[in-house]
């Protein structure tokens, strides 16, 4: 950095006005430097992220048909004692009857969340404006 001598002054010091249109150069750099770091760093974790998803999935779809083999292994062993129909028939009822139960408990999970709003801090806001009015008031 060189610094230009004010006329009149004997030293090479940079004047108040110098300094502030430097550190208004240096901090803008800063900031920046530090929005592209930013940004790489989010692209990094991004990538990871989506690597993560992609193989989530892909054990979800393994997992899937597992889960079918298993059925089928069931229906497999129950068909030793029964017909291999009736087998097939009352695994699909079992099935049906858990798909079921688990589609009411989330109707009823969802139900409890509608409608999405913030209920308790819509309270909280409307006391603290009452707290307000009361303390003006006074």
């Amino acid at each position: 950095m060189t610094s230009t001598q004010t006329p009149g002054r004997a030293d090479n010091r940079p004047s108040i006005g110098e300094l502030v249109s430097t550190l208004s150069e240096r901090l803008s750099q800063l900031i920046r430097d530090e929005i592209r770091l930013a940004k790489a760093e989010m692209a990094e974790k991004a990538k990871h992220a989506g690597i993560g998803i992609g193989l989530f999935a892909a054990a979800g779809f393994l997992a899937f048909f597992g889960f079918a083999t298993l059925i089928t292994t069931i229906i497999l062993a129950i068909a030793e004692g029964l017909p291999a129909w009736l087998a097939a028939l009352i695994v699909t009822v079992l099935l049906l009857a858990g798909a079921a139960i688990l589609g009411l408990q989330g109707k009823k999970s969802l139900e409890q969340g509608v409608p999405p709003t913030p209920e308790r801090a819509q309270a909280s806001i409307k006391a603290d404006v009452a707290a307000v009015k009361e303390g003006l008031q006074s």
